[in-house]
């Protein structure tokens, strides 16, 4: 229609002459404006006499065509920007999408380890810890890479709490150790055995390393110090080690970060049976949704179970 032209042009020149939009900028609005003008004119309106429920229709078209979240809310903006601009010129005396959600963008399923990459991974860091290094100090390195991945997959910790670890946690032989989260709020997690002797072999080596002191006395408060701002190792560096001995174990470096290891606990746990609410409070989740990123995972579980044991499961 010539209406929707004159307006589109109007605006189009608006964002050129006052904004300095780009060629590129103008054609992708351009576009997205042309294809509401489209769905407009099939429901009887125009791009001027759209409203509301005109615009929500639109982003569910979006929807039954394929568009992601992510290209609705691009195509929403254009048209905020449109109506925005039609309603400061006068020529509308509402604006239509300032009652209008954007699309939620789906939570991005986590990457997930198989427990044979992690079972590989561990072994691989044991086996370098047992060999020592061409250096002492390369070898308390291997000893403590290998500590962080067995206490990191033992406990889902954050990586933020696992580098901050007080050397207590190692010094006491308990098999939960108090960790402080978000909000400064305690949780209790569980030690592996295996955590629990990495550690100790950690702080044994350490000791020995750092000379003679008073028994279980050592230089630092954290179990894992640095000479860097925060005392302790960092997040930065523990993620740069993970990607090398993945690279060293034959896995994708690009597959690995401590984020992901933390993933594989919680999957893991309730591949084999854990209940979503005590992974939850294992991870330090303040609310329940978060952690229902994995139901992926139990979806996965009941759906094997059913094919396992249904009987007509088989189509017999």
């Amino acid at each position: 229609m010539a209406d929707n032209s004159r307006h589109l042009e109007t605006f189009l020149e608006m964002l050129s002459a006052e904004r300095g939009a780009a060629a590129n900028t103008l054609e992708s609005y351009r576009r997205d404006l042309e294809d509401f003008a489209e769905f407009a004119g099939a429901n009887a309106t125009t791009l001027l006499g759209a409203n509301t429920e005109t615009i929500t229709a639109y982003l569910g078209d979006l929807t039954h065509r394929g568009f992601a979240a992510s290209s609705q809310a691009r195509r929403l903006s254009a048209l905020r920007q449109f109506y925005k601009h039609l309603y400061a010129d006068g020529l509308r005396g509402d604006d239509p999408t300032r009652a209008v959600l954007a699309p939620k963008k789906r939570a991005a399923l986590p990457k997930v380890l198989s427990v044979d990459d992690v079972d590989l991974l561990l072994k691989t860091a044991e086996a370098e810890a047992r060999a020592g290094g061409a250096t002492p100090a390369a070898a308390l390195r291997a000893r403590r890479l290998h500590t962080l991945l067995e206490v990191l997959y033992a406990t889902g910790l954050r990586v933020s709490e696992l580098v901050a670890l007080p050397l207590s946690a190692a010094l006491r032989d308990e098999r939960l150790i108090t960790v402080s989260g978000k909000g400064n709020k305690e949780r209790a997690v569980p030690l592996s055995p295996a955590a629990r002797n990495a550690m100790r072999a950690y702080v044994a080596e350490r000791q020995a390393l750092e000379g003679p002191r008073s028994k279980g006395q050592t230089g630092s408060r954290w179990l894992f110090p640095s000479h860097g701002e925060s005392g302790h190792f960092t997040r930065q560096a523990f993620a740069r080690d993970l990607k090398a001995l993945a690279a060293r174990a034959g896995l994708d470096p690009r597959l690995l970060s401590p984020h992901v290891l933390r993933h594989a606990f919680a999957s893991h746990l309730l591949q084999n049976g854990a209940d979503l609410r005590v992974v939850q409070q294992l991870l330090g989740h303040a609310d329940i949704s978060t952690t229902q990123i994995y139901t992926h995972v139990l979806d996965e579980r009941l759906r094997a179970l059913v094919e396992e044991h249904h009987p007509l499961a088989s189509g017999t």
